[in-house]
């Protein structure tokens, strides 16, 4: 090896000196340390997104009176009877976040659900209970803690179209947000903000006595 470098000429020594160092500092050295290399290798991100189609309009008739804020850790777990968890199974800790709407539906009042006196200063209403909406997740505080797949899982994950397929997590912690949300509450209190409304609206229109009554 000694003897085929010293029989190598001057400048070959020269050029294969400075591919050496070439190679050293491509390897070491990060590319934002080199001047002008930064930019060449910028990643670029394009939105290419097409039109937004209107798809329906739906009328809507419901005072939304209140909303709850929900957090939920949810731990769901799929095994194999026969398989180990290392060969064959997942377990996802998931963070999901996400507010529960409850309204009252006003386009279900009836005319004999209004009874207003001849001097129009007294009112009694009859309204439908408050319901809930659906929950919605929060994509911006909802997250995986953690993900542990076994091996089949893994190899799996491979030829899937989206490996990282967080559904069935979301699906049951707005399940349960939506369970906490009857446990609570917060339908109470959009009937208690629907009568602070309605009496603040009609006593600006010169009623001096409102009832509001809740039920079917």
């Amino acid at each position: 090896m000694t003897t085929s470098l010293k029989r190598m000429p001057g400048w070959a020594k020269i050029v294969s000196a400075v591919v050496l160092v070439l190679v050293v500092l491509f390897a070491g050295l990060r590319w934002t340390l080199l001047p002008g290399l930064g930019d060449v290798f910028r990643e670029d991100t394009h939105d290419r997104t097409g039109p937004t189609l209107l798809k329906s309009i739906q009328d809507i008739s419901r005072y939304d009176a209140a909303s709850g804020n929900f957090q939920v850790v949810v731990d769901l777990e799929k095994d194999t009877k026969y398989l180990p968890d290392a060969v064959r199974g997942t377990r996802t800790l998931y963070v999901g976040a996400g507010t529960v709407d409850s309204y009252v539906d006003l386009g279900k009042i009836r005319d004999k659900d209004v009874k207003v006196n001849k001097d129009r200063t007294s009112a009694t209403l009859r309204l439908p209970h408050a319901a809930l909406g659906k929950p919605a997740l929060d994509p911006d505080h909802s997250y995986a803690v953690s993900k542990q797949r076994g091996l089949l899982d893994r190899l799996g994950d491979v030829f899937s179209d989206n490996p990282n397929d967080e559904r069935a997590v979301q699906r049951l912690a707005a399940r349960h947000i939506g369970d906490a949300a009857k446990d609570s509450e917060l339908t109470a209190r959009a009937e208690e903000n629907t009568t602070g409304m309605l009496k603040g609206l009609l006593g600006s229109l010169g009623f001096k006595e409102v009832r509001v009554t809740y039920g079917t």
